[in-house]
């Protein structure tokens, strides 16, 4: 059977000044979206300019929910000023 799970990758440019707090900010939500119901898996991968997010959530509901806690609007709020572009999001299913 195919895994219908989603997967996401998104790329976050924060501007220089602000890439602690907002790579902070992120491994602050980590364990609290880890632990919800529909997170398969959301890991945070960076280098010296981006911040990586890896997620798979069991549908495109779960992730609906996931962006509806307080945690994740708070940053995406702080988003707001932090970034030098809006962040790149890449919704994909495995094709076998």
């Amino acid at each position: 059977m195919i895994n219908k799970n989603l997967f996401l990758f998104a790329k976050v440019l924060p501007k220089a000044e602000n890439f602690q707090d907002a790579k902070k900010a992120l491994l602050n939500i980590i364990e609290k979206t880890r632990k919800e119901e529909g997170c398969l898996q959301f890991h945070l991968h960076d280098d010296e300019q981006y911040l990586y997010l890896y997620e798979e959530w069991i549908n495109e509901n779960a992730l609906m929910l996931h962006y509806e806690q307080t945690y994740i609007k708070e940053v995406f709020i702080k988003y707001e000023s932090w970034l030098a572009k809006e962040v790149e999001v890449n919704k994909m299913y495995l094709s076998s």
